[in-house]
């Protein structure tokens, strides 16, 4: 990979891992602690909403983010051919035969 190539990737990945920082921040900090009281309006099976996403929201919606970064650092390696997986794959059955 030519040094230009690496740049791009790097700031493609460093742009991702901040849009994501981004969300789960907002989610746990901004829905969590800052706008519990606007969202505890609403009420989900019987418990406020605020409440919730404090105590159980913002951990799902990390473990979504993780999946989500797996799927978009797949793309970007597919993007810049860094697929190591598929590569060794490919090079076990040329092998082979």
């Amino acid at each position: 990979m030519s040094d230009k190539n690496a740049l791009e990737y790097w700031k493609s990945n460093i742009r991702i891992v901040l849009s994501l920082l981004f969300v789960w921040f907002f989610i746990s900090f901004g829905c969590g602690i800052l706008l519990v009281n606007i969202l505890d309006e609403i009420r989900v099976g019987g418990f406020k909403l605020g409440f919730w996403i404090a105590q159980q929201g913002a951990i799902f919606v990390f473990v979504i983010l993780v999946y989500v970064y797996i799927y978009l650092m797949d793309k970007l390696d597919d993007a810049y051919n860094l697929n190591r997986d598929k590569a060794k794959s490919v090079d076990s059955v040329e092998e082979a035969r």
